[in-house]
Parts: C-alpha cells; sequence; structure tokens
C-alpha cells in the first residue's frame, strides 16, 4: 500500500486491545521495537515485556499494568514505522481512550519516559477510584447515541446510582457505563428497547463516567507536573472531537478525559471530512480498523503490529 502523508491519519487503540504475547514477535524481529520495551521495563522498574510476553490474563488485564502495556506496545510499533519510514509523517492523529497517549508521543507533544509514568498513575488512580466506587461497562449493539442515552438519563432519574454514555464508537456500537445494579436495569431496557445486544465488558471500572471523579485529583497532580509539548501533528482529542493545538488543549483534554465520553465515531469523521482517506492503526490487535469499517466504509485501514503488515508499506515520494 502506497501511503500519501496528506491523505493518512496514525490511530492508537486503548484498553480492550491487549493479549498474551503482544509485541514479542516485532521485539525480536525489529531493533528499534526492542528498544521501546527495554526502555520501558528500565522507566517502570518492573519486566513489563515479561508481563507481556510470558504474563497471566489476569495480571495483563489489571488496569494497573494494562496501561502501560498498550502504550509501549504502540511506541514500540511507531518507532519500528519511524525506523523504515524516517520522513514520514501523517497529518493527523487520534487515540481511543488510553490511546490518546500514544497518539500525543506520535505528535511529539509528550515523549515516550512521561507518558508511560503518566498512564501508570492514570491505572493507578483509575484502579483506586474502582475499589471506591465498583461499576462497569458494557456495550450495546443494534442502538444509536441518542436512543441509549436517554435510556441512561431515565434510568439514573430512578434509581440512586447512575449510567453514562461512555463511548460512540461505531454506528450501533455504544458503550455505556455505570455502577453494577444500575447498569443491570440499563442492560434490560435497552434490550427491551430493541437493541440487538447488550455485552457486559470485562472490567471493574466505570471509566469515563462520574464514578472516576475519585481520579481526577490524582491524576491531575501527575499532569500538571508533566512537560508537555504543543502537538506537531494535528491530533483529534476525545472529549470534543477536536484538533488539541497547544499543549493547555492537551491539559484540558486529558484532565476532562476520565470522566468524559470518548466521541471516536465525531473524531474518525472529523478526519474524513478534513481530506483524510488512509488510516493506520498502530498497536495491539485491529479494534479501531474494525470500528472504521462501520464507521465509513470508503474510507481505508489496515492495522500494523507486525514487521509482515510494516513491510507492506511504501511511503509515496
Amino acid at each position: 500500500m502506497i501511503l500519501d502523508p496528506t491523505k493518512t491519519a496514525f490511530l492508537f487503540p486503548g484498553q480492550g486491545s491487549q493479549a498474551i504475547g503482544m509485541g514479542k514477535a516485532l521485539a525480536e524481529s525489529d531493533m528499534a521495537a526492542a528498544q521501546v520495551f527495554k526502555q520501558s521495563d528500565h522507566i517502570l522498574g518492573y519486566s513489563l515485556s515479561s508481563l507481556c510476553w510470558e504474563g497471566t490474563e489476569v495480571m495483563l488485564n489489571d488496569t494497573l499494568y494494562t496501561q502501560p502495556a498498550i502504550l509501549t506496545h504502540s511506541v514500540a510499533v511507531l518507532m519500528a514505522f519511524k525506523s523504515r519510514y524516517p520522513n514520514f509523517a501523517p497529518t493527523y492523529t487520534a487515540g481511543h481512550s488510553l490511546g490518546e497517549f500514544s497518539a500525543l508521543v506520535a505528535a511529539d507533544a509528550l515523549n515516550f519516559h512521561d507518558a508511560l509514568l503518566l498512564v501508570q498513575e492514570r491505572g493507578r488512580a483509575m484502579k483506586a477510584a474502582g475499589e471506591q466506587y465498583p461499576g462497569g461497562m458494557a456495550a450495546v449493539l443494534g442502538l444509536q447515541v441518542p436512543e441509549v442515552e436517554e435510556i441512561c438519563q431515565q434510568i439514573s432519574s430512578e434509581h440512586t446510582g447512575g449510567v453514562w454514555v461512555a463511548n460512540d464508537n461505531c454506528p450501533n456500537q455504544v458503550v455505556i457505563s455505570g455502577d453494577r445494579g444500575t447498569l443491570s436495569v440499563a442492560s434490560e431496557r435497552l434490550k427491551e428497547r430493541g437493541a440487538r445486544k447488550v455485552v457486559a465488558l470485562s472490567v471493574s471500572i466505570a471509566a469515563h463516567s462520574p464514578l472516576m471523579e475519585p481520579a481526577l485529583e490524582d491524576f491531575n497532580q501527575a499532569l500538571r507536573s508533566t512537560s508537555i509539548q504543543d502537538p506537531q501533528i494535528q491530533i483529534i482529542g476525545n472529549v470534543n472531537a477536536e484538533p488539541l493545538r497547544s499543549a493547555s488543549d492537551v491539559r484540558n483534554d486529558l484532565g476532562a478525559q476520565l470522566t468524559a465520553r470518548v466521541r471516536w465515531t465525531e473524531s474518525i469523521l472529523a478526519m474524513i471530512n478534513a481530506g483524510i482517506t488512509t488510516f493506520y492503526e498502530l498497536g495491539p490487535g485491529n479494534v479501531l480498523t474494525n470500528l472504521l469499517r462501520r464507521i465509513d466504509r470508503s474510507a481505508t485501514g489496515l492495522a500494523l503490529d507486525s514487521s509482515a503488515s510494516l513491510n507492506v508499506v511504501t511511503v509515496a515520494q
């Protein structure tokens, strides 16, 4: 595939894309990727690479470890890409939830060292918030955001707890978040209203909802002490699905992101409307590539997570 930088965007996945073995083959075949995993082990003070390659699913799925693992793998793919095509820069980049940190590294707004420490604190703070206010998330298939939001508001007004739209992933796929009791009621009500399926996600936190508010103080303190630069590549933020043009924009978006909805469909459409036709997903899995097909079938998407996939790319001269 021949890449035209003026029509290309890089996408970075968030939690849910992790899997045991992630990045191992790439690190074994690519020195630039191996160096990223080595850096991560040194920065964190434990062998994240061993956890990713030979650990247990229970540990890897713990948000405390999931977040640094996905960032590390995504940046490893990014560095492997850069080692092959050092002069190529996409016109846009974006990341889904946690993936926004990888996108900020790609945009030279965050260096890898600082991004890794920041997501480690994000994971710790979110886990602590989940222990204080246990909750969960569920994917709603077959309904649109306005319908799901209306039902969430109704149920929240009827019950002590709350449930909210957390992710607008693509048409007919909306993720909701809330305390477990209210989430269960919402799931049944959504099925009654015509949802094809409501699937509980394997998470113990209500991400992108007000139940994450206890995480804000510690995370924002870490955010304030982190050096952030103005993005050098246009990056679309999750909270408003609009470009983050300055370091101040980045801080505001990351701070709000913990409790705000991920506007992924709007983010993709914003880039398509700006002339982007090709999207490369850098990191574990192909979740975002699959969502892209449901948002706009005319767009081209390709997941990059191996030497083989990186080697099919040709950069336009």
